[in-house]
């Protein structure tokens, strides 16, 4: 299957629209009660299932979603990120999730920094914010380096509106005056 929309690479990996190829990478990430607990929780295959297909659609939809992301070396599945803004949603999102065996590894960054471009570049967006769980210092961590800081405290649209978020981010111009 084609994807949806562009390639991206950076030194070590390759971003693309999600096919479902993708399903058992995808599947993995959610099985791992620690993969998954900030972006969802635990998920069944059929769940994971639905969730591929409404980043497909909004690829169809909207010109953007996240991306599946593989090593360039292995050719193997990382994880997800990238673009995202469901409806109601609190601002522009890059957000991110990696299968736990490459946590560590700076891909998160890495990732982003191509996604975020691609945001600014081609979608024109002004803002990028992270949704990030309080107690998720890895996440808090990677916007650091990215160079979001905490701009908010918000809560995310049904059926995650329990409990609250902080929203890191930075606009465009910080972005961009940061890469001078």
């Amino acid at each position: 299957m084609t994807p949806l929309g562009p390639t991206l690479e950076t030194p070590r990996l390759i971003l693309r629209p999600p096919t479902l190829q993708d399903l058992d990478g995808f599947c993995a990430m959610m099985a791992d009660p620690e993969a998954a607990r900030f972006i969802g929780g635990v998920q069944s295959r059929s769940s994971v299932w639905r969730a591929v297909c409404t980043m497909a659609g909004s690829w169809v939809l909207q010109g953007y979603a996240m991306f599946s992301v593989f090593e360039k070396s292995t050719g193997r599945w990382v994880g997800r990120l990238g673009p995202w803004k469901p409806a109601d949603w609190p601002g522009t999102e890059v957000g991110w999730g990696l299968l736990r065996e490459h946590w560590g590894k700076g891909y998160a960054s890495e990732g982003s920094i191509a996604a975020i471009d691609w945001a600014f570049d081609h979608l024109g967006w002004t803002e990028v914010i992270h949704s990030i769980a309080l107690e998720n210092t890895p996440s808090k961590q990677v916007a650091q380096r990215l160079g979001s800081r905490l701009l908010r405290m918000a809560h995310l649209p049904p059926p995650y509106e329990k409990d609250p978020v902080e929203i890191w981010g930075q606009s465009r111009e910080e972005w961009r005056a940061r890469k001078k």
